[in-house]
């Protein structure tokens, strides 16, 4: 049974996350049904690491300027060394979990993946886990730490790492379920299931007809 069917799920990420923490995680994802949006910085590609060792690149689907967190259903944060620090650094990206969390969706967030939460001000108070290098800056800003495999607190759940994905999956598909609405049910229920084939050519007669159009007042 897929748990997930029609949760639209953003994941938030950026040059250098770490590889298994973003690909594992969206194949689970879309294994449950779940439609998994590639979010970040700019267009194109986005470098995954495999700890110090350059990974794979991973298309992204969408940039911040482009979508918006009451766009999903759930927020997934992966980790890596980089790919937090860059995303903190973004004031969209800020806005876009700062959103997310106000909204009260569900966020799955794993190893060095809560710097971005705490850049944006929401650790005061609650509890979760991470990777242990950064105890000290999660609980400097005001979060409970504990070393456990996964943290479930609210509409968060927290894990330390690569190593903790097996109960990580586990976890965040459970918290995600627990959000599925009839509202989510009823929208994938009454989406076209079109073949992509045939979708992909609705969508250019669409876009010839609007240029047709544009060139008729043209005239």
């Amino acid at each position: 049974m897929r748990t997930l069917k029609g949760m639209r799920v953003a994941v938030l990420a950026a040059d250098g996350f770490e590889q298994v923490e973003l690909t594992r995680p969206v194949k689970r994802l879309e294994r449950e049904g779940a439609q998994v949006t590639i979010v970040s910085l700019h267009k194109g590609r986005i470098r995954g690491m495999n700890l110090l060792v350059p990974g794979k690149k991973v298309r992204v689907d969408a940039t911040l300027r482009e979508v918006k967190a009451a766009d999903f259903d759930a927020l997934l944060l992966p980790g890596g060394f980089m790919n937090p620090d860059f995303l903190r650094q973004s004031a969209l990206a800020l806005d876009f979990v700062r959103d997310a969390d106000l909204l009260d969706l569900p966020i799955a967030v794993i190893c060095h993946g809560p710097w971005l939460l705490a850049s944006a001000g929401l650790l005061e108070g609650r509890h979760l886990t991470s990777w242990p290098g950064i105890r000290n800056d999660l609980e400097n800003a005001g979060a409970h730490w504990t070393d456990e495999p996964v943290v479930r607190d609210g509409n968060w759940v927290s894990s330390r790492g690569p190593h903790d994905l097996l109960a990580f999956e586990h976890a965040f598909v459970q918290l995600f379920a627990e959000r599925m609405t009839p509202a989510i049910a009823q929208r994938e229920a009454t989406a076209p299931s079109w073949p992509k084939w045939v979708a992909g050519g609705l969508a250019a007669v669409a876009t010839l007809g609007l240029v047709a159009r544009g060139r008729k007042a043209l005239a």
